[in-house]
């Protein structure tokens, strides 16, 4: 494989991982801020792989601060992030917030603290400078109530996009939608800042009134003109992506665009996710593999595939991120197999076909930005 033409991202590379918020407060609610992050530090330090964080206020302007914290690897903080006891342990601290970015970085390098030389030195560090593309990739998830999927549909396939320049070094690349029964995915792309491209989007009329038009077929209830109705939604809609490959060398004629929904047994999301991303590395290395492009999506039990791809059919075990039959039985046993009305083992090339039928997505729209 040439790795000088790969893309590889991973959320599972086993690196330490320290996270920023910068924070911007109401005015006049500096002490309440305080007060509530002490309350979360006590509950943040039980948390499984939790190592430490701190808490600053600028020198400048006492109401932007800053809390890092720092993690022995990234799936526990997603695990920990994307979670009902995070939303309700933060929403103190959210009620005194103007503004808060935040960002997340695997450990390179650092100086000043001695590294273990045992057997999880080569875990501590992220081993290898990451090669990126340029684009910052991210998804939505949400349920839509039961018989309203057409309409729902309907109105998600039919706004006009915004305009795709979001300033001088943020532009969306690509947004997908696609849908699963009454589950709704929304995947996007974007060059430069993520937080910028989504508060943008968010400002647009066309978009405002799409989400309008989506409130009376929501299963989960929203205030969008109540900013904490509006943040706690979007907090548990967040989908981020945990890995994303592409293949080397020149991009092939006539790709296109799949999701596979992958709803996992109970507590088995992380392991789930961790097993395709694991599959499509290795199959970035296989030129027998038709999807070019891969992105794994993952939050709490349920995990998406964005693929890339030829005729996924010509290959249903591939493109279904599995390889071997001890691989497909291993998938068959995180998989919720009652959600997906499908029982029995993967264990033959027709078992794929039947799965991958059960897993596609259907595509609502798939919009390119024309000055990308």
């Amino acid at each position: 494989m040439n790795t000088s033409t790969m893309t590889s991202q991973s959320a599972f590379d086993g690196s330490r991982l320290r996270v920023l918020l910068l924070v911007e407060l109401h005015e006049g609610a500096q002490q309440r801020f305080l007060e509530a992050y002490e309350h979360m530090r006590g509950q943040v330090a039980s948390v499984p792989g939790h190592l430490g964080d701190q808490l600053c206020q600028s020198v400048e302007n006492p109401s932007q601060w800053l809390i890092t914290s720092e993690w022995e690897t990234a799936p526990p903080y997603l695990a920990w992030v994307n979670s009902e006891e995070h939303l309700e342990t933060v929403k103190p601290m959210q009620q005194c917030v103007r503004d808060i970015r935040s960002t997340r970085y695997t450990v390179l390098r650092e100086t000043g603290r001695a590294v273990p030389l045992g057997d999880r030195a080569g875990e501590q560090l992220q081993g290898t400078v990451r090669v990126g593309d340029g684009v910052i990739r991210h998804a939505l998830t949400f349920t839509v109530k039961p018989g309203s999927e057409s309409k729902v549909a309907e109105i998600l396939a039919g706004y006009a996009p915004p305009r795709a320049r979001v300033d001088d070094s943020t532009r969306l690349r690509r947004t997908t939608l696609f849908m699963h029964g009454n589950r709704v995915v929304r995947t996007v792309e974007v060059e430069g800042d993520l937080q910028s491209a989504l508060r943008y989007v968010s400002r647009q009329p066309e978009v405002r009134a799409v989400e309008e038009a989506l409130n009376p077929h929501l299963e989960l209830s929203r205030d969008l003109t109540d900013p904490e109705s509006a943040r706690a939604f979007f907090i548990r809609a967040a989908m981020p992506a945990v890995h994303h490959v592409t293949r080397g060398g020149e991009e092939p004629a006539g790709l296109r665009r799949h999701a596979l929904y992958y709803p996992a047994r109970e507590g088995c999301g992380m392991a789930l996710a961790k097993l395709l991303s694991q599959q499509d590395e290795t199959a970035a290395d296989d030129p027998a593999s038709p999807v070019h492009r891969s992105t794994v999506f993952h939050r709490d039990d349920l995990v998406v595939r964005l693929i890339d791809t030829l005729d996924p059919e010509t290959d249903p075990v591939r493109a279904l991120g599995i390889h071997g039959t001890r691989k497909a039985a291993v998938l068959a046993r995180l998989l919720d197999g009652a959600a997906l009305g499908v029982a029995g083992p993967v264990a033959s090339e027709r078992d794929a076909t039947r799965l991958l039928a059960h897993t596609e997505m259907a595509l609502i729209t798939d919009r390119t930005a024309a000055e990308s």
